[in-house]
Parts: C-alpha cells; sequence; structure tokens
C-alpha cells in the first residue's frame, strides 16, 4: 500500500512537471500565457517589488490625507456642543405647557 501511494505520487509528480511546459497557442494577440489546469507563472520579482512599492505609496497616499485633511471624512462643518441648543430648537415644548396629549 505504502509503495502504491509512492508510485502515485512520483506519476503525479511527473505529470505535473510535464504539463507545465504545454502550452496553447496564443489567441488574439499576446494576453499573456494561457494555460489549462496548471497555476499561472509567478510574477519577476522585478513585478512583485514594483507593486509593493505602488501599493505601499497608495497606502501612503490615503493615510497622509486623512491626518492632514479630516476634513474629507468629518465634514467641514464646525462641530456644536448639543447642550447649547434650546429647548425650542429641539422640539420640546414648554414645563408650563401641561402634560402631552396622547
Amino acid at each position: 500500500m505504502l509503495g502504491r501511494t509512492i508510485l502515485s505520487r512520483a506519476l503525479l509528480l511527473r505529470t505535473l512537471k510535464n504539463a507545465s511546459n504545454i502550452k496553447q497557442a496564443t489567441r488574439n494577440g499576446s494576453h499573456g500565457v494561457w494555460t489549462y489546469r496548471v497555476p499561472p507563472p509567478m510574477p519577476s520579482k522585478r513585478v512583485t517589488y514594483l507593486a509593493q512599492v505602488l501599493g505601499g505609496l497608495c497606502w501612503w497616499w490615503i493615510l497622509y490625507h486623512i491626518a492632514t485633511e479630516p476634513e474629507h471624512i468629518y465634514g467641514e462643518w464646525p462641530y456644536v456642543d448639543p447642550s447649547t441648543w434650546s429647548d425650542e430648537e429641539l422640539g420640546i415644548p414648554p414645563d408650563s405647557a401641561g402634560p402631552l396629549k396622547n
């Protein structure tokens, strides 16, 4: 049983190695490598590094502008203290009006 498992794994690895060399003809121009049931080729280190740099630049831009211009998130109006509002502004009837009617 162990021999069959090792043999099947060896055949699978050999098949995967052979499958990585099989490529279909490019269609519609050069839109990259087309593969079937095989993971796509890994990007080069240059592309990975460039993606990391651009992602870092984007996050720096977002966080910098949140820190330096918070009115984009909180709004541009001044904060009003609710304790300064009068009962009339809040729609509360005066105490002399009596109990509320249903």
